[in-house]
């Protein structure tokens, strides 16, 4: 069966055909997008239209890789879109980059993603593996809130020495002493820096933490 697209794909702009399936949007608006700093392609996170449905009572919801959280431009542009309404949600890795607008048009990215070039199309079954496929992924994401979004994507000395004496075996009580701070202080510190790195564990926080050269070296 031959896919019908939506629109005469070599005629039109691919960000010019999204911007009126989007205008024309009623319901919902699924997306998946792994471009964390593509922020101008077609299927980029987020877009004008996307604030304008919002208020006019559309539901979003987004999945994003948990880098999304500290990137510089994007990390900004979640927190203003979770502020007007959108539900957010990062995970490990994105499997594709898609979205699907009130159930019935699906846009999904031509390879190689990075490119730009996508297509769009209305075939039923396509839409529906596409949202089974967001809907399995969307179980597996953290929630994303704009409060739990950094000014900065990068820690104070403060919370660097807090992550390296945790990841050296200090309890909660000792690296609270050594800080001079209180338990329930190293605790909230502890949520803020898991929120930032979207990780779901103190182990996975302290690997990604390591990944992105957070943690000091400890000298006695």
């Amino acid at each position: 069966m031959t896919l019908a697209p939506v629109l005469p794909i070599g005629r039109v702009p691919a960000e010019t055909r999204i911007t009126a399936l989007l205008a024309a949007a009623q319901h919902e608006v699924l997306v998946m997008s792994s471009l964390v700093t593509s922020v101008n392609h077609p299927l980029g996170v987020v877009r004008r239209h996307d604030h304008d449905n919002l208020r006019r009572g559309v539901r979003y919801r987004v999945v994003v890789p948990d880098d999304a959280r500290t990137a510089p431009v994007l990390g900004p542009q979640l927190g203003m879109l979770s502020l007007a309404g959108a539900d957010v949600r990062t995970v490990t890795e994105v499997p594709t980059d898609s979205m699907v607008i009130d159930g019935e048009v699906v846009v999904l990215s031509a390879e190689p993603r990075p490119a730009g070039r996508v297509a769009m199309f209305r075939l039923p079954s396509l839409v529906t593996t596409t949202v089974e496929l967001f809907e399995r992924v969307w179980t597996s994401g953290v929630p994303l809130a704009a409060y739990d979004l950094p000014v900065s994507a990068e820690l104070g000395v403060r919370e660097r020495e807090l992550l390296s004496l945790l990841s050296s075996g200090s309890t909660d009580e000792k690296a609270a002493a050594r800080l001079g701070v209180s338990v329930r202080t190293v605790r909230r510190m502890v949520s803020d820096i898991m929120n930032r790195l979207g990780a779901r564990s103190r182990f996975q926080a302290g690997v990604k933490a390591a990944d992105r050269g957070w943690l000091m070296e400890r000298t006695g």
